[in-house]
């Protein structure tokens, strides 16, 4: 009858946790109608955006969470591994938004906040230019983790702080837009 207890009372958590990481979400609105804004897209490149990244906001983190980390990423790059724009990690778990541009100046970032160097290189958001004609697939994924800071070398790739931070996700939730030029 003990192990039967057990299991139940192991079972009900699980169920419970299941839950609440399904209550996790992230909005934007600057991905409102599902399209990227004009002030995303890059102001190079043949592009003639302002290189902002969106704001973004979360909800309903779940119990446990110690720190964020949020990503953009554009699977439809044509460069055979998609295209990450933006990697921010170590984002305090009070920390429920990030405003528009806060990722494009990373001075507005948060306290504690670190910035990965994005698939150009660059420290911050960089914003999209898809090949004319193209349209893109550009998901913004937070993920509420069990660490107060991911444990990655100064330097990390993208790949590598999202192989780092699935190891310590609790719960993740995305955003979609399309976006074309």
């Amino acid at each position: 009858m003990n192990r039967f207890h057990n299991l139940v009372v192991a079972a009900s958590m699980l169920i419970a946790s299941a839950a609440q990481a399904a209550d996790f979400t992230v909005t934007s609105p600057d991905f409102a109608e599902g399209k990227v804004q004009q002030a995303q897209f890059a102001a190079n490149m043949g592009c003639t955006g302002k290189d902002l990244s969106p704001a973004i906001s979360w909800a309903n983190a779940p119990e446990g969470t110690k720190s964020f980390a949020v990503t953009l990423y554009d699977k439809d790059a044509p460069t055979g591994s998609g295209w990450w724009h933006w990697v921010a990690i170590d984002i305090p778990a009070n920390v429920t938004a990030l405003d528009g541009g806060a990722g494009s100046d990373i001075s507005k970032m948060p306290a504690g906040a670190v910035t990965i160097a994005n698939d150009a290189g660059q420290r911050g958001f960089g914003g999209a230019c898809p090949p004319e004609g193209e349209v893109h697939d550009y998901t913004i994924t937070v993920k509420a983790l069990s660490v107060d800071k991911l444990p990655v070398p100064p330097g990390a790739s993208p790949a590598l702080v999202g192989f780092v931070s699935n190891m310590n996700t609790l719960a993740s939730a995305t955003v979609s837009a399309k976006g074309s030029r």
